[in-house]
C-alpha cells in the first residue's frame, strides 16, 4: 500500500507523479513567487528523506510554540493572578478572561452575564482594585471575618482540561491585522474606559492586597556560626543586637539549627548543649518564639564555616566506608549517613536510627522547661543532605553543577544487599543492580539511555528500580519519624521537602528521580510519601524557589509547576504546609512571589502556609542596618501577617 496516498483511493506510485501543493496567500508572498509547480522526487529514498526533514521541522515548530505558550501562561498565573490549571489550554484562558470581565462561564462553555454592571469600573476578584471601603474600616475586620466571604465570588473549574498544553498554538498578529479591528466600541456599556483600564493596570502592577488575609507567622533563620565547635556562644552582644532588630520588625520568632557534629562531638552519647542553652535564654529574653532544626548532616557553606559529622562517626567511616552514600563509581558522600544503616548496628553497637533517637531524646530532656513554657513551637528533623528529605544526588562537593541530573546514591553494600533481596522477591534476580546508562552528575536527560524520552526509566526494570529507590526514601522517613513522635509528643514536627525543579518539564523528571522522588510524567511521586507523613501528623516545609534565580536558558525547568504539584498534593492529604525560601535575599520581586506562594489568592479552599521560615543573606546585621533592606523585610513580615497592603511593596 502506498504510504503517500493521503486520500485513501488506490493509486499507482509510479504511474502518476505527485505534484507539490502550490503555496498561496502569505506563504507565496513570503517566498516571493506567484506559482510553483515542481515535481517531488518520486524515488522512495528521496521521498522518505523529505518526510523525515519535514517531521524534524514540525517538531522544532511545536517546541517553539510550546515554549511561547508556557511563558504566556506562567506570566498570566504570576502577574495576572489567573486561576489556570497546571495543563491549561486556550479554553481555560478564555474562560478566565471572561470570568474576570464579570461574565459567568458554565462547565460546558456557556457564557452569559447575569446582570448589567452598575459601574464602569470593573471589580476583579483577587486583584488590588480600589474599593469604596476605607482602610480604617478594613482594619476593624478580624482575620476570621475576612475569610468568611462566600467562595462563589470566583468560580474555578478544578478539573484539569483534557486538552494538553502541548496542543496550544498561539498565532502571531501583525500590525495591519490589529488595526483592522480597531473600530470596536471601547466606550460601550460593558467595556472599561481607557483611563480606567490604565488605572487598574497600575494598581495590579504595584502588587497584591494582603490586608485582612490569613496570619502567617514568620520565623527568621539565625546564622550558623553563632555556636563554635566546642558548643560555646561566640558573640552575645551581636546576637542581642540582631534579635533587637528582628523584634522591631515584629517577627514571630527565630529558627536555630542544632548541629549533630557539635552536640555529640565528644564521643558516643556524650551530649553538650551549653552554647545552645545560652542562645535560647537570650531569645527568651526578647520574648520571641523558637523553632529548632536537628541537623544530622554536615555543614560546609560558602562563609568559611565547616561543621563535619561527629569525629567518632568519621573514624568509623574510615574503617567502614559503606556507612556513607555511594555513587556508581564508588565515590563516598560524607554529608550524611546512608539510609542503608538505619537498622544496622554499625555505630558502636547502635543503628543510625537509634543514634538519631538518642539525640532527640537528649534534646527533649535538656530543654524540657522551654517546651513546657511554649517557647519551642516546633522541631525540624533532618532526614538527609541539607536537612531535606532527599538523596544527596546533586552535591556540589561531588562535582555536580546546575542543571545536571545528578546520580543515584545506592551503591553502598547495605543498600545493594536490600536491592538484591527485593529483586529476588520479585523473581527477577538479574534486576539486583543499579542502571548503567544513566550518565553522570552533569548529564542532561537526552544524553542518557535511561532518562531520555522513551528511555529505560519506563521499562519493566526501570519501573522496578525507581519504585524501590523511592520506597527506600519513604521507609527512612517512616522509621525516623516514628521515633521522633515518641521523643516529641504533642510537639509539632517538621519535615523539609526539596524543590527539584530543573528538568521538571522533561518526560522523565530526571533530577527528581535521582533525588528519590519517582515523579515522571505518568506517575505521582509525592502522594505516597505525604500519606506516610500524614500518619505521623507532621508539617511539610517546602523549600520555595520563589524566583527565577540560577535558572538556565533551557526550557525544562519549571519551579512554578513543581510548587503547584507539591503544595496541592500535601493539602489534598490534609497536611499542614509551611515554607522556606531557597535563595537568601531582600529582593522585592522575590519576596512578593514568596507571599503569593504562601497565600494563593485564587485558591477556593483558602489554603495558606501555617508559618514561613525566612532565610536572609548572611551576615544579616550590616544588611538590616540599611534602610532599604529593613524596609523590604518589614513590608514582607507585615504582608505575611495580613496587616498591610501589598501596593507599598
Amino acid at each position: 500500500m502506498n504510504s503517500d496516498n493521503h486520500d485513501g483511493s488506490p493509486h499507482n506510485h509510479h504511474s502518476q507523479p505527485h505534484q507539490q501543493r502550490r503555496p498561496r496567500g502569505f506563504a507565496a508572498a513570503a517566498m516571493g513567487i506567484s506559482t510553483i509547480t515542481t515535481t517531488i522526487n518520486t524515488s522512495p529514498r528521496g521521498g522518505r528523506n523529505e518526510r523525515e526533514k519535514e517531521k524534524e521541522r514540525t517538531k522544532l515548530r511545536e517546541r517553539h510554540r510550546r515554549a511561547i505558550t508556557s511563558r504566556m501562561l506562567a506570566g498570566l498565573r504570576q502577574y495576572g493572578n489567573f486561576p489556570l490549571p497546571a495543563r491549561a489550554d486556550m479554553n481555560d484562558v478564555l474562560a478566565a478572561l471572561a470570568r474576570e470581565a464579570g461574565w459567568t462561564v458554565e462547565a460546558d462553555g456557556t457564557t452569559f452575564r447575569q446582570s448589567t454592571p452598575s459601574s464602569k469600573l470593573g471589580v476583579y476578584p483577587g486583584r488590588s482594585v480600589e474599593s469604596p471601603v476605607s482602610s480604617s474600616s478594613l482594619k476593624s475586620y478580624s482575620v476570621k471575618t475576612s475569610l468568611d466571604f462566600p467562595s462563589s465570588v470566583l468560580r474555578i473549574d478544578e478539573s484539569p482540561s483534557p486538552a494538553s498544553l502541548d496542543s496550544v498554538v498561539v498565532p502571531g498578529i501583525g500590525t495591519t491585522e490589529c488595526e483592522k479591528y480597531s473600530t470596536s466600541p471601547i466606550n460601550s456599556h460593558d467595556c472599561l474606559e481607557t483611563d480606567q483600564l490604565i488605572q487598574e493596570g497600575q494598581i495590579v502592577d504595584q502588587g497584591l492586597n494582603f490586608l485582612g488575609t490569613a496570619y502567617v507567622p514568620v520565623y527568621v533563620m539565625l546564622g550558623t556560626g553563632l555556636i563554635n565547635k566546642f558548643c560555646q556562644l561566640i558573640d552575645r552582644e551581636a546576637v542581642r543586637k540582631e534579635l533587637r532588630l528582628l523584634k522591631s520588625l515584629h517577627v514571630d520568632g527565630v529558627f536555630v539549627e542544632c548541629w549533630w557534629g557539635i552536640i555529640e562531638a565528644q564521643g558516643p552519647q556524650k551530649y553538650c548543649w551549653s552554647g545552645y542553652r545560652e542562645l535560647f535564654n537570650i531569645i527568651h529574653e526578647f520574648e520571641l518564639k523558637l523553632q529548632v532544626g536537628l541537623a544530622f548532616h554536615e555543614y560546609g557553606g560558602n562563609d568559611s564555616i565547616s561543621i563535619p559529622l561527629p569525629q567518632w562517626v568519621v573514624e568509623i567511616g574510615k574503617e567502614n566506608k559503606d556507612i556513607f552514600f555511594t555513587d556508581r563509581e564508588g565515590r563516598r558522600n560524607t554529608e550524611c549517613l546512608s539510609w542503608g544503616i538505619d537498622k544496622e548496628r554499625v555505630l558502636k553497637g547502635r543503628t543510625a536510627a537509634e543514634v538519631y533517637f538518642d539525640v532527640m531524646r537528649s534534646f527533649r530532656t535538656e530543654f524540657d522547661d522551654m517546651f513546657v513554657e511554649g517557647l519551642i513551637t516546633g522541631v525540624e528533623i533532618g532526614l538527609g543532605a541539607n536537612g531535606e528529605l532527599k538523596y544527596p544526588s546533586f552535591s556540589e562537593k561531588m562535582g555536580w553543577r546546575y542543571p545536571g541530573i545528578g546520580e543515584f546514591q545506592c551503591y553502598d553494600k547495605y543498600m545493594q544487599q536490600n536491592l538484591v533481596k527485593s529483586s529476588s522477591l520479585r523473581g527477577q534476580t538479574f534486576w539486583g543492580r543499579g542502571p548503567e546508562n544513566c550518565g553522570d552528575y552533569n548529564s542532561s536527560p537526552q544524553e542518557t539511555g535511561f532518562f531520555c524520552e522513551h528511555g529505560d526509566y519506563g521499562s519493566h526494570y526501570g519501573r522496578f528500580f525507581l519504585q524501590w529507590y523511592s520506597q527506600f526514601l519513604i521507609d527512612h522517613a517512616n522509621t525516623i519519624l516514628s521515633l521522633a513522635t515518641l521523643a516529641f509528643e504533642e510537639i509539632q514536627i517538621l519535615v523539609k521537602i526539596p524543590a527539584v525543579y530543573w528538568w521538571y518539564r522533561s518526560k522523565s523528571h530526571a533530577a527528581e528521580l535521582t533525588a528519590g522522588y519517582y515523579n515522571p510524567d505518568n506517575h505521582d511521586g509525592y502522594s505516597r510519601l505525604f500519606k506516610v507523613l500524614k500518619k505521623h501528623s507532621v508539617a511539610v516545609k517546602f523549600v520555595c524557589p520563589g524566583s527565577n534565580l540560577n535558572l538556565s536558558s533551557k526550557e525544562n525547568h519549571d519551579p512554578e509547576g513543581l510548587t503547584w504539584q507539591v503544595l496541592n498534593s500535601a493539602w489534598e492529604e490534609g497536611l499542614c504546609v509551611a515554607g522556606e525560601n531557597v535563595f537568601p535575599c531582600f529582593d522585592r520581586e522575590v519576596l512578593m512571589r514568596l507571599l503569593e506562594t504562601a497565600k494563593p489568592s485564587n485558591d477556593p479552599d483558602r489554603h495558606h502556609f501555617v508559618f514561613f521560615n525566612y532565610k536572609p543573606p548572611f551576615p544579616i546585621l550590616p544588611l538590616l542596618d540599611t534602610t532599604l533592606c529593613f524596609s523590604e523585610l518589614d513590608q514582607f513580615v507585615r504582608c505575611m501577617h495580613g496587616e498591610n497592603v501589598g501596593t507599598e511593596m
